[in-house]
């Protein structure tokens, strides 16, 4: 076995691949650019290697550089990790000649599976239904508008040797081919060093279903179940679990041996993944083949016990596989959610800043249940403009669908996270979604079900009720704790009311409540009652509660006259009165916010790419303004209406801040 290995990746993934070096035994070796100084990943690896700036195309993805790492190392064997060069021949083929084995596929593997035009042609070849599109390399954009339209509309635009969304653009239109066709050479340039483009039918109403594989060097290979990844944004994943609800046995078997198959046409070896779309009568066609390890690889780690990262180092020792198709078992349910510096009420755009708290769940694994955090970041770290916005991907694992789910909700309800923006909310919104649910989602879930946005949760009135009653009862104990600091009396259980007004969501609730040791007994005016308990101190930023014998958590922070609330995707102000002080409350005037309706706001920190007009232009809705680049994507601003620009406040080149003026409009 490998004493040392080298794993060429950061964040959460080089966590992950750290860990189980670790429990294997072997001595593992970080490297970092000048943003990952103090990241996560190297304050857990046993050894780490500086290898330059912050752009990844300057220091994660230069070979060179990594190949230096690896010499001044020692290391006998390298991960990749998903992404940057997980999937690079070049890279693979400098590990070979340097006598370096590589933890993942051959190279002829690489070649011919990790670039998308390329394992098209061998798929169809072998048999396999593809979609329909074009596998030819793309010379421009009319090159691309005319294949589009030969093809029909919508099509997908796609980088050769992209993944994780990135390089990837649905065009509706030839506007939108043109400017998708560059934006994805652009980003697939940046984020791989390769900006081939092809082109292929973008199939309406489809579930995004993969199957995972594992095969060695000894001829033996294996499916390791499926794994659903039809809630999507931007093309990249965001919800997935294992197995899926929408597949049957035979289904299952037929994609499995089917991935299986092609796999070891190849000579595949590692652990590796064959992604099929699947339309409602469950036939599948082959979309593409990942030779590296998958993000949401923890869900089909947690429904078969399998560890894929010890697997894909024994096999890239030589070792043959240890388990048959026969062992292999589904488990229970596992759900994984992946937590994005990215703004939901900002349409989901990125966020930086630093973690000022950063609390996940604890972690447990029982026979009931589990709890799986896997991320590369920690409180008080820098979540940096450079890299992909995922900060974490939580886990839940149940015996059934249903439980996993509830194991979700609570999960989500658990994780703290402030000093950016990000899509907890969001995330628990879709757990509650009734066509998640039921499993019904398809790749267009997000899209159709927010069409406008997120905009946060509107609660039911049951969960408005149980929030109201906790809310009450923790304001009554932090009016103890104040009469008892302000030392105004000996007796202060006397002096704290029992009557209260509270508001929230637009919604007034009278209450009185009668406490005991155990907790309080809330009544509303209406004669209903609830029983709330709860060991929750005044400073507590995380509540949780009994109510009525149903377990309540909340996010709790401070605001005068009350709480903000964080529930279930709801972010709620809670303001607890007297009588007296709700009916003054109701007499203030509301605070109107500044108008911005004649700039350009930028709705990110990112790096200005271009700007599209000049001062003096009359501009069209829907026309593109500039483009904005941030966290490996570039994202088109538009205008929301007909107007004339009066003035330029950026540039090409030029980094800017979340609501620094770009432009402005008469």
């Amino acid at each position: 076995m490998f004493s040392k290995i080298l794993i060429a990746n950061r964040g959460e993934i080089a966590c992950r691949v750290i860990k189980s070096a670790r429990r294997m035994g072997i001595t593992s070796v970080a490297i970092y650019s000048d943003a990952d100084k103090h990241a996560l990943h190297v304050q857990m690896a046993d050894e780490a290697i500086h290898i330059g700036p912050p752009p990844a195309n300057q220091s994660y993805i230069v070979i060179d550089k990594v190949m230096a790492a690896i010499r001044e190392s020692g290391a006998q064997a390298v991960h990749p990790g998903y992404g940057f060069l997980s999937e690079n021949a070049k890279f693979a083929r400098a590990l070979e000649a340097e006598g370096v084995a590589f933890i993942g596929p051959p190279v002829g593997a690489i070649e011919s599976m990790g670039d998308k035009i390329t394992s098209k042609k061998i798929a169809k070849e072998a048999g396999v239904n593809i979609v329909p599109g074009y596998m030819g390399e793309i010379a421009d954009a009319e090159e691309a508008v005319k294949i589009s339209t030969e093809i029909g509309y919508p099509v997908m635009i796609k980088a050769s040797a992209g993944g994780g969304g990135k390089g990837m653009r649905i065009a509706w239109d030839d506007t939108e081919c043109r400017e998708g066709f560059q934006s994805s050479k652009n980003e697939a340039a940046n984020s791989f060093g390769d900006d081939r483009i092809f082109i292929e039918k973008f199939v309406t109403q489809p579930r995004h279903i993969e199957i995972q594989v594992l095969c060695d060097a000894h001829g033996n290979g294996v499916y390791l179940g499926e794994r659903e990844c039809s809630i999507q944004r931007r093309n990249q994943k965001v919800v997935e679990e294992a197995p899926s609800p929408f597949l049957d046995e035979a289904t299952r078997r037929a994609m499995g041996e089917q991935a299986v198959m092609l796999a070891q046409a190849v000579g595949y070896t590692s652990a590796g993944t064959v992604e099929f779309i699947v339309d409602g009568d469950r036939n599948f066609f082959f979309l593409e083949m990942n030779t590296r390890l998958q993000v949401e690889h923890p869900v089909t780690e947690l429904i078969t016990g399998v560890d894929l990262v010890e697997q894909m180092i024994r096999v890239a020792n030589g070792e043959p596989l240890s388990i048959t198709q026969d062992d292999v078992k589904l488990n229970g349910w596992a759900i994984e959610n992946r937590l994005y510096a990215e703004d939901p009420y900002r349409n989901f755009l990125p966020s930086i800043g630093r973690l000022t708290r950063y609390r996940p769940p604890a972690e447990v694994a029982t026979a009931t249940h589990a709890v799986r955090n896997d991320t590369g970041v920690y409180e008080g770290g820098e979540i940096s403009m450079y890299y992909d916005p995922m900060v974490a991907k939580l886990c839940t694992w149940a015996p059934t669908r249903t439980e996993a789910i509830e194991q979700m909700r609570v999960a989500l309800d658990r994780f703290e996270v402030e000093g950016i923006g990000h899509n907890l909310p969001f995330l628990a919104a879709v757990m509650d979604h009734p066509i998640f649910i039921a499993g019904d989602m398809t790749t267009a879930f997000i899209a159709e079900q927010y069409p406008d946005g997120f905009e946060g949760v509107t609660l039911p009135d049951e969960s408005l009720r149980q929030i109201a009653a906790s809310c009450a009862a923790m304001h009554r104990v932090a009016e103890i704790r104040r009469t008892r600091v302000s030392g105004r009396m000996d007796n202060h259980e006397r002096k704290v009311g029992s009557e209260w007004v509270v508001t929230l969501q637009d919604n007034r609730f009278d209450v009185v409540i009668d406490a005991d040791r155990d907790g309080s007994t809330v009544r509303f005016a209406d004669g209903g009652t609830m029983r709330v308990a709860s060991e929750w101190t005044p400073g507590d930023q995380l509540a949780e509660l009994d109510v009525d014998g149903a377990q309540l958590v909340l996010k709790v922070g401070k605001i005068s006259g009350g709480f903000r609330i964080r529930s279930r995707g709801a972010d709620l102000k809670v303001h607890v009165r007297t009588g007296r002080q709700a009916e003054l409350a109701d007499l203030m005037p509301e605070k109107l916010p500044p108008d911005t309706s004649k700039l350009l706001l930028c709705p990110m920190p990112g790096l200005i790419v271009k700007v599209d007009v000049a001062v003096g232009d009359e501009v069209q809705e829907g026309q593109a303004l500039c483009t904005v680049e941030a966290m490996k994507m570039e994202n088109i601003l538009r205008a929301e209406k007909t107007s004339v620009v009066t003035k330029i406040e950026a540039v090409a080149g030029d980094s800017l801040a979340v609501d620094d003026v770009i432009m402005e409009f008469e």
